[in-house]
C-alpha cells in the first residue's frame, strides 16, 4: 500500500544519518511533485511524527554558550562556519518535513504541502552542497560540536501552526537572509570559490522559504480574521526567546513578504529603548 505524504515525512524524520536523510527527502519530494504533475497526488494522510528527529551520533550537541568560537579569518574558523551551516540546513530539512507531518490534519490548500515539500528538497540540496565543501577541505559534518537548541522552536510550536510559521520561516530563516551575505564575503576573500557558490545558492533559495512562511501565515490570519502584524508580534513574543537582532536585510525581507513594521518593533535596539 502506498504511504501517504505525512507518513513519508515521518520516515524522513526517523532517519538519522544526514546524507541518508537528505537522499530520502529528495526522493520523496520527487515522488510528490511528480504525482502532482500527473494530476494524481499522493494522499496527504495523517501520521505520528517523533517529538524530535533522529540524529547521527556526531556531531556532539552542546549548549549554544559552550560551542567554541573560532575566528573567521582562519581556515579553522571558516571550517567551523561551514559546519554550523550544515547543521542548520539539516535541521531545516527536518523542520519542513515536520510541518507537513505534524499539521497534516489541519485543513490547508494543497499548495501548502507543495511549498514545504519544495523547501525541504532545497534544504536537502543545501546540506549536501555544504557537506561537499567540508569534504573538500578535509573535514566532514560531525567533525565539530554543534548547537543543541536548533529544535527548540519546533518543540515550542508543536501544537500551533501559526506559531510555527511565525518563528521558523519568518524569524529564524529570515535571520539567514541577514547574515549570509557576510559569510559569502568571508569565503570570497579567502578564495574558497566552492563555498561561495554554495552559499549563494542558499541565499537565493532561502528567500522562497521565508516567503512561504509569510504567505501561509497571512492565509491563516485571513481565515481567523486576525491582523497579521499584531498576530505575528504576539506569537513571536510568546515563542521566540529573546529579541530580534539587527542589522536586517530589508531588501530581501521585503522580497519575501516581510515589511519592516513586522520585525523592527521586536528588535533588540527597540526593546532596549522602551
Amino acid at each position: 500500500m502506498t504511504k501517504s505524504l505525512a507518513e513519508l515525512a515521518t520516515d524522513i524524520l526517523c532517519t538519522a544519518e544526514g546524507r541518508e536523510k537528505t537522499a530520502l527527502s529528495r526522493e520523496t519530494a520527487r515522488r510528490w511533485l511528480e504525482s502532482r504533475e500527473q494530476g494524481r497526488p499522493l494522499e496527504i494522510g495523517i501520521s505520528a511524527p517523533p517529538d524530535a528527529p533522529a540524529r547521527p551520533v556526531k556531531p556532539v550537541l552542546l549548549d549554544p554558550r559552550d560551542v567554541p568560537r573560532r575566528r573567521p579569518g582562519t581556515l579553522e574558523g571558516r571550517t567551523a562556519i561551514l559546519h554550523a551551516v550544515a547543521h542548520i540546513e539539516l535541521n531545516a530539512v527536518d523542520l519542513h518535513w515536520d510541518i507537513i507531518a505534524r499539521f497534516s490534519d489541519t485543513p490547508m490548500p494543497i499548495g501548502f504541502f507543495d511549498d514545504w515539500v519544495r523547501a525541504a528538497d532545497e534544504e536537502s540540496k543545501h546540506f549536501n552542497l555544504v557537506c561537499d565543501c567540508l569534504n573538500d577541505i578535509g573535514s566532514h559534518y560531525g567533525a565539530l560540536p554543534a548547537h543543541a537548541g536548533m529544535w527548540r522552536a519546533a518543540e515550542d510550536t508543536k501544537n500551533d501552526l501559526m506559531g510555527r510559521l511565525a518563528v521558523v520561516p519568518m524569524v529564524l530563516e529570515a535571520r539567514g537572509l541577514d547574515v549570509t551575505p557576510g559569510m559569502i564575503e568571508i569565503f570570497r576573500k579567502a578564495s574558497q570559490d566552492k563555498a561561495v557558490a554554495a552559499l549563494e545558492v542558499i541565499y537565493s533559495e532561502e528567500v522562497h522559504h521565508v516567503a512561504y512562511g509569510s504567505k501561509w501565515f497571512h492565509f491563516l490570519c485571513g481565515r481567523h480574521d486576525l491582523d497579521p502584524k499584531d498576530a505575528f508580534h504576539a506569537l513571536v513574543q510568546k515563542y521566540f526567546h529573546g529579541a530580534l537582532k539587527p542589522p536586517f536585510n530589508e531588501e530581501k525581507r521585503a522580497e519575501a513578504g516581510l515589511p519592516p513594521d513586522f520585525y523592527w518593533p521586536l528588535a533588540e535596539s527597540t526593546l532596549k529603548n522602551r
